[in-house]
């Protein structure tokens, strides 16, 4: 007898598969757009700006951008499909790449955070990537899935600064501004690439099913979860976003900074090629909390010198301290849902995790400013041991709650 689960886990697979592929390159084309928001932002910023204490904020606009993006992502996913969504992040891309064009030429540091906003609803967007790469796949393949649109990640940390790089100079003396148009430009083929994703509008059935977002929101796997990715990622961009410009500020270069950036954009997205074998192995619990260890390391090699290769490895151990707690974290959002509720649990999740980022990212400026590079890196420590605790009880309900189980199956014997 042919075993139907198993034949319909593979077909649904085989469709995974595939749109793996494409998400997998539009991350990489998606991350290179961002890298050079977070290569030149804060740098842009800081010869725009009326005060120096304002030169992060383009950055912190882009993440402001993420969170404002998160709900109306999921919303459209929601009603009309996530290709629909994924292009119309993609026009916001362009429109972030032509904008900032602009405002670099005409030397408007306002227009300049509304170009880099826009960057951030695009980054809003591809943040749904990871989790439709898991749509219909298998239980077994979905940290897979996961992880392997993650990794496209690599060749961001690759062509983004690399892209600036090469093409800073081209406008003397408006320094970034071509590179910005390029940007447009590798949006516009990530449009293309997205267009033959295969995800369709959901099921009349799935728009209205599911439990209430409280009561899913209430469980101590889910509180975990979200408490990891709002402690993982803001942590992780507090340390990037202020990383080049007290790199500046140290009398290093931008090419020391390009260098940092690129390898830290590497060290993000690299461990994704095992991070899903690591979380089938070991539980996505275990590898939160490497993650979030790694990103309190980072912060010593911060603490301990301000040379250039201080800067690097800090970014690079923290780029993979990153890699661990934030794909763990994903892994453990779709163990809370059913399929109905996806949409609106992830981009809860998201809006969480990037709320929190973009109010930690209007600090970073005036702390790097008033306090120093030091300061940044000590405020690290006090949310990674928060998420260590809270991870730690998350995993010991869930085995009380399966211990539970086991003791009230009724004793055939009897």
């Amino acid at each position: 007898m042919i075993d139907v689960t198993a034949a319909d886990e593979a077909s649904d697979d085989a469709r995974a598969r595939g749109n793996v592929w494409r998400l997998a390159a539009a991350q990489a084309l998606t991350g290179a757009n961002s890298a050079v928001i977070f290569a030149t932002g804060s740098i842009v910023g800081a010869s725009l700006a009326p005060d120096i204490s304002l030169a992060t904020v383009p950055l912190s606009m882009y993440v402001l951008g993420l969170a404002a993006g998160t709900l109306p992502t999921g919303a459209i996913s929601r009603a009309y499909g996530r290709r629909v969504a994924f292009i119309v992040g993609t026009f916001c891309g362009t429109l972030t790449g032509a904008l900032g064009a602009w405002a670099i030429l005409h030397s408007s540091f306002w227009l300049f955070c509304g170009a880099t906003f826009l960057g951030g609803l695009y980054g809003a967007v591809a943040q749904s990537y990871r989790f439709a790469a898991a749509d219909g796949a298998s239980v077994a393949f979905r940290p897979k899935a996961v992880s392997w649109v993650m990794a496209g990640g690599v060749f961001a940390g690759v062509l983004g600064p690399q892209l600036v790089q090469w093409t800073m100079d081209i406008w003397p003396p408006y320094l970034f501004a071509f590179s910005f148009v390029m940007q447009a430009l590798v949006a516009l083929v990530a449009m293309a690439v997205l267009s033959g994703v295969d995800a369709p509008k959901p099921a009349a059935a799935d728009l209205h099913g599911g439990r209430p977002l409280l009561e899913i929101a209430k469980q101590p796997r889910f509180i975990a979860a979200a408490l990891c990715g709002v402690i993982a990622y803001p942590m992780m961009n507090l340390v990037m976003t202020s990383a080049p410009l007290a790199m500046k500020m140290c009398g290093l270069s931008v090419s020391d900074s390009n260098f940092g950036i690129q390898w830290h954009i590497v060290a993000m997205y690299g461990p994704s090629f095992f991070t899903g074998s690591l979380i089938a192995r070991f539980g996505a619990p275990a590898i939160v909390a490497l993650g979030l260890a790694l990103e309190a390391v980072a912060a010593m090699i911060g603490l301990s010198g301000i040379t250039a290769p201080h800067f690097w490895a800090t970014l690079i151990v923290l780029g993979v301290g990153w890699n661990f707690a934030f794909v763990g974290a994903s892994a453990l959002v779709l163990e809370t849902h059913r399929p109905q509720e996806r949409n609106k649990v992830q981009a809860f999740n998201d809006f969480l995790v990037f709320g929190m980022m973009a109010i930690g990212s209007f600090s970073s400026g005036q702390l790097l400013a008033h306090y120093g590079w030091n300061a940044v890196n000590m405020v690290v420590f006090p949310p990674v041991l928060l998420g260590l605790v809270v991870l730690s009880f998350a995993s010991f309900a869930k085995r009380r709650a399966k211990l539970r189980a086991v003791e009230e199956i009724p004793d055939p014997s009897i």
